[in-house]
């Protein structure tokens, strides 16, 4: 995806919040207007075609986690501990950014180009954990592993966008769970899913 301009930034955003909102995946171009305080004329020259701007948000979505997850994983080996704090990170993003939690909650098992959020980086970094030793699932398990890591996230942020849990808590037991269900020893898995997390000025 190329680069996102400024003012593309900010309808996006809108766009994003709108659809977190109101559960639909269609706005009106006067409606995303208001919301990004623009005129139609900016949505126009911004957007080159307004009625996939839901596939356009989700794809630019996608794209930044798979940008930041590579940031911030750089250097990072173990694929227990880049699986438990990438959890925690989306969890704590969906508590620092309430719109973009619902967003996800709304549409990530139901959006093709949301889906495939969980099945870049993450299975690759599962297919290895699964190939050294480092978890105890087979790998013709490995989309049922997906599927508890996607629901057990979302679950998670559901928690902290009603206030039932804060996000540090919430990630905290998300990653423990899972490590634990795929074979890591408590104590371990206690101490990755603790572990100091970057910094919000890091991942931005």
């Amino acid at each position: 995806m190329p680069p996102i301009g400024s003012a593309q930034q900010r309808i996006y955003k809108a766009a994003l919040q709108l659809f977190a909102e109101r559960g639909v995946m269609q706005v009106s171009v006067s409606e995303l207007a208001e919301a990004a305080g623009v005129a139609r004329g900016t949505i126009y020259n911004n957007l080159e075609q307004p009625e996939v701007l839901f596939e356009s948000v989700a794809a630019a979505l996608a794209a930044d986690m798979d940008r930041h997850n590579e940031q911030l994983f750089a250097t990072v080996e173990d694929p227990a501990a880049r699986l438990a704090t990438g959890m925690r990170l989306w969890i704590r993003r969906a508590h620092a950014e309430p719109h973009w939690g619902r967003f996800l909650a709304r549409f990530a098992f139901s959006n093709a180009t949301l889906q495939g959020m969980w099945s870049g980086p993450p299975v690759a970094d599962l297919l290895k954990g699964i190939q050294e030793g480092r978890y105890a699932c087979r790998q013709e398990q490995l989309p049922s592993v997906v599927g508890m890591i996607a629901g057990t996230v979302l679950g998670a942020i559901f928690l902290v966008l009603e206030g039932r849990r804060t996000w540090r808590d919430a990630g905290e037991d998300a990653a423990e769970l899972v490590l634990i269900a795929l074979g890591i020893p408590r104590d371990e898995a206690r101490a990755l899913a603790s572990a100091e997390l970057p910094s919000l000025a890091e991942v931005a």
